[in-house]
């Protein structure tokens, strides 16, 4: 088996009472407004077409089976003032 490394970084408009918050194990994350909490992460899509429609899995093993290929996973969060 290969190694794949994959960056992704994304900069987003996001409403003002989204907080910036981390668990007790210090794994950061965002606190939305209603008590809802996101976190964002890997998740694999596919297509039959990659100029058509892409979707995620439907099959919770093979979800299972391409995040047991994630051998480690940082995401960072950072508010910037414009």
């Amino acid at each position: 088996m290969k190694k794949l490394n994959v960056t992704i970084q994304l900069q987003m408009s996001v409403p003002d009472g989204w907080e910036l918050v981390q668990t007790s194990e210090g794994t950061p994350m965002i606190r939305m407004p209603g008590g809802t909490y996101l976190d964002l992460a890997v998740e694999p899509l596919y297509t039959a077409d990659p100029e058509g429609t892409w979707s995620g899995t439907e099959s919770e093993d093979e979800l299972n089976e391409f995040l047991d290929m994630v051998d480690s996973e940082e995401v960072s969060y950072e508010f910037v003032a414009d």
